[in-house]
C-alpha cells in the first residue's frame, strides 16, 4: 500500500512552509514536499529577504505563524524590528530584514519540530483521485525515481499553481508577465570614487548600440539609471521582461536570461574607472517571480475588492500592501497606495479552486485579479494564506469533511490557537487621514 498521509503540502516556500507547520501542529499527519534542498522559498532562495507586510496603520494585522519565523530570525541575529507606529513612512521601510541562512534554517526546525515529514530535491509528477476513499493519489519525482504516496488533502503552495494545474483545475494565465528580478550584491567599490554621471553616459551608448538594456541595471525601460544600482550594490535592481516561469521551460529561460544580464552588466561595469575591483558577492539560485498564473477559485478578489477594505464573510486572513505591479514600459512600475484604514481582507473561497475537491492553494497563486494579485503576491500574505490553508488542511483530513464544508468558526478557532489574527478580532483600525 502507498504511504498514507492527512496532509501534503507541495512546495517548501513562503506559504508552504507555514501551512505544514500549521498542519503538523494540529496533529495532522503532513509531508511537505520541495524542489530545491532549502525551505523559504522567495525568502531564501530568491534572495527578497525582507518579508512584509505584517502591520497596517499602526496596528499588527498579519501575525501566526510567519510572524513567529520572522520575529525569531531577527533575535536570533541580534536585528531590531522597525518602529510600526511610524507608518507614515514609504511601506517598504516597514519590511523586517532578516538573514535568509539563518531563516532556512529556523524553517528546517520548526517544521520537523510540528512532527512534520520533508522530502527535499522531490517534485510533483502526477496527481489523482483516490479510486477509493477521500484524497488523492500522489506521484513524486525523486532522486531515485518515481514514488506514489495518497493524501487526504493536498495543498498547492508551489506558486505556480503546478499542483492545481496537474490536478485538473482551470487557470488564469495573464498574457503579459510582470518582470522577474534576479537578486544578489556587489562591492569592491567607492560610490564617492565615481563618475556616476559619466558612467551613465556610456551606459546609456551601449544600450544605443544593442549590448545592454536599460533594465540590467534598473526598472526604468527609457533611460540609463546605473545610481541606483551603484548606491545599493546591485540589489533589487534590474527587470527580466516577457517570460512565464510557470513551468520548466519557462524557469530555465528566465534563470538563464537572468544571469546573462548580469553578465553583461558586470563585464561593462568592470570597464569603468574606479570599478576595477567590482565583486559579486552573492547571486541568489533562483531569479525571483512575481506572477504567473492564478486559480480560478470559488471566489475571486478583485482590485475592488482589495482596495476597498472588503470583509469577507468567509475571511481567514487580512493582506497589507499597495497594488503593487510591475510593468516592462516607462518607469517599470505601476503602484496605488491604499485609501487610510483600509485593509483588505482574504476569503477562504480564493483558496479553493471552483469545482475542486480536498484541494486547497496557497500564496500568489490564489484566486485574484492582476491588480489584487501584484499586492496579494507579498510575503506576508502568502504565510498568512498558508496558515489558513494549513488549517483548514487539518481539520479536513481529521474531520473527514471537503474544505468548503468545515465550520468557519472552527478555522478561525485553530487559527487563533497558533498566533494568527482572524479578520474582525482586535480594536477598531486608526481612522486618521493618512496614506500609505
Amino acid at each position: 500500500m502507498n504511504e498514507q498521509y492527512d496532509v501534503v503540502v507541495i512546495g517548501g516556500g513562503t506559504a508552504g512552509v507555514v501551512a505544514a507547520i500549521q498542519a503538523g501542529s494540529a496533529h495532522a499527519k503532513t509531508l511537505l514536499v520541495e524542489k530545491t534542498g532549502m525551505m523559504g522559498g522567495t525568502t531564501t532562495v530568491g534572495g527578497v529577504n525582507f518579508p512584509g507586510l505584517f502591520h497596517a496603520w499602526g496596528r499588527q494585522v498579519i501575525a501566526g505563524i510567519g510572524w513567529e519565523l520572522v520575529s525569531r530570525c531577527v533575535a536570533e541575529t541580534g536585528g531590531t524590528l522597525p518602529d510600526f507606529g511610524n507608518y507614515h513612512r514609504p511601506h517598504w521601510q516597514l519590511q523586517i530584514r532578516v538573514n535568509r541562512y539563518v531563516y532556512s534554517a529556523l524553517c528546517d526546525e520548526m517544521v520537523t519540530d510540528a512532527g512534520v515529514e520533508v522530502r527535499f530535491h522531490s517534485m510533483l509528477a502526477h496527481l489523482k483521485p483516490r479510486t477509493e476513499g477521500r484524497g488523492w493519489q500522489v506521484t513524486l519525482c525523486t532522486k531515485s525515481g518515481l514514488t506514489e504516496l495518497d493524501a487526504a488533502v493536498v495543498v498547492d503552495a508551489t506558486g505556480d499553481a503546478n499542483a492545481a494545474e496537474l490536478a485538473g483545475f482551470p487557470l488564469s494565465i495573464p498574457e503579459s508577465n510582470q518582470p522577474a528580478t534576479l537578486s544578489y550584491q556587489a562591492s569592491g567599490y567607492d560610490v564617492a570614487d565615481l563618475d556616476i554621471d559619466g558612467i551613465n553616459r556610456k551606459f546609456d551608448a551601449e544600450v544605443r548600440a544593442g549590448r545592454l538594456a536599460y533594465t540590467d541595471a534598473s526598472w526604468n525601460t527609457t533611460e540609463p539609471d546605473i545610481a541606483r544600482w551603484l548606491r545599493s550594490g546591485g540589489s533589487q535592481a534590474n527587470h527580466i521582461h516577457h517570460i512565464n516561469a510557470r513551468d520548466s521551460e519557462g524557469k530555465t529561460r528566465l534563470e538563464l536570461e537572468s544571469r546573462r544580464s548580469l553578465l553583461r552588466l558586470y563585464r561593462f561595469l568592470r570597464q569603468q574607472p574606479g570599478l576595477e575591483k567590482l565583486i559579486i558577492d552573492h547571486v541568489s539560485a533562483e531569479c525571483g517571480v512575481r506572477e504567473t498564473a492564478t486559480i480560478r477559485g470559488q471566489s475571486t478578489v478583485t482590485a475592488e475588492d482589495y482596495q476597498s477594505g472588503r470583509m469577507w464573510e468567509d475571511a481567514v486572513c487580512h493582506s497589507f500592501y499597495p497594488i503593487d505591479l510591475h510593468i516592462s514600459s516607462g518607469a517599470g512600475l505601476d503602484m496605488v497606495k491604499l485609501a487610510a484604514g483600509v485593509v483588505p481582507t482574504v476569503p477562504r473561497g480564493a483558496l479553493l479552486p471552483a469545482g475542486g475537491q480536498n484541494f486547497i492553494v496557497a500564496g500568489r497563486c490564489i484566486s485574484s485579479d492582476r491588480l489584487a494579485n501584484s499586492a496579494l503576491r507579498v510575503q506576508a500574505t502568502c504565510m498568512a494564506t498558508g496558515q489558513a490553508a494549513g488549517a483548514m488542511a487539518a481539520l479536513s483530513a481529521t474531520r473527514g469533511l471537503d474544505p468548503e464544508g468545515l465550520p468557519l468558526s472552527e478555522v478561525h478557532s485553530l487559527l487563533r490557537e497558533h498566533g494568527a489574527i482572524v479578520p474582525g478580532d482586535g480594536p477598531p483600525l486608526l481612522d486618521e487621514a493618512c496614506t500609505l
